[in-house]
């Protein structure tokens, strides 16, 4: 623990338990210093009815994978995705049931597949860091190995070109309820129409209108019904490789009401 070193804490957690080293801040100890975590799970093979697994070992190179019985794994989740991965497999093949051995192509597909399921959840992983909103962003990519897009940046906010500055509002409104007692001068009467959306925040103007939110210079708070879109995502959205060819796109994970906000269309 003293000797400063240029491997990631996941290789040094993996050294400390091969060479039976007790470490507090790695959490290795005399317990645990005999468990070792599947990164992922690449080939399988069935003998004297016994199931095996080919294993990718955390923090381990590929060179030091090992077949495992299932009885010695306790890693559920990796088994379920290894299995939904090779079931695609097989039917691309158009086989019936899992073969005693995987042919080498299948096994290579299923390594190809492990590998593009950490680069996506990698990707995950720096979105959502990204987001300044409740909402999840999860990615999913079930039809091909395409990894994350090239040349895209996930941005919360116009960007804007040279020469150009997007001014704050200027004015704000002086209410403190402005849905059920809106003050002369509130926000929507900006375009002398009524309030833009209900106490479930949903839209009740006609399409075309525009709408005037509360700003940072009025004196309603933060719960205001006039501040919707500022909130940003409130919803769990998944960008997905689409199966018709048209490259990636986006879902939603749960029921919307309709004229409910989803999200801000913002670009360059």
């Amino acid at each position: 623990c003293c000797v400063p070193c240029k491997i990631t804490l996941d290789e040094l957690e993996a050294l400390c338990c091969r060479e039976k080293l007790c470490c507090q801040e790695l959490n290795v100890s005399k317990v645990n210093d005999s468990e070792y975590e599947v990164e992922f799970l690449s080939d399988y093979k069935r003998t004297k009815g016994e199931e095996f697994y080919f294993v990718k070992w955390k923090g381990f190179p590929e060179s030091d994978n090992t077949w495992e019985p299932k009885r010695n794994l306790k890693c559920p989740k990796l088994m379920k995705l290894f299995h939904l991965d090779l079931d695609q497999v097989l039917k691309r093949q158009k086989r019936r049931g899992i073969p005693k051995r995987l042919d080498r192509e299948a096994a290579l597909i299923m390594v190809q597949k492990a590998k593009l399921r950490q680069s996506l959840h990698r990707w995950e992983t720096h979105l959502n860091k990204t987001r300044n909103h409740p909402g999840r962003i999860y990615v999913a990519n079930e039809v091909d190995l395409d990894g994350p897009p090239k040349h895209f940046t996930y941005i919360n906010n116009y960007k804007v070109g040279p020469g150009i500055v997007l001014n704050e509002m200027a004015v704000g409104c002086e209410c403190k309820d402005c849905l059920k007692e809106p003050m002369n001068g509130c926000c929507p009467g900006a375009s002398l129409h009524r309030m833009a959306y209900n106490d479930k925040g949903q839209v009740r103007i006609r399409p075309g209108q525009p709408i005037y939110e509360c700003n940072s210079r009025c004196n309603c708070g933060p719960d205001c019904s006039n501040r919707v879109v500022q909130k940003g995502i409130q919803f769990d959205l998944c960008i997905f490789k689409t199966e018709n060819g048209r490259g990636w796109g986006v879902r939603t994970l749960q029921h919307i009401k309709k004229n409910t906000f989803v999200m801000e269309y913002v670009g360059e």
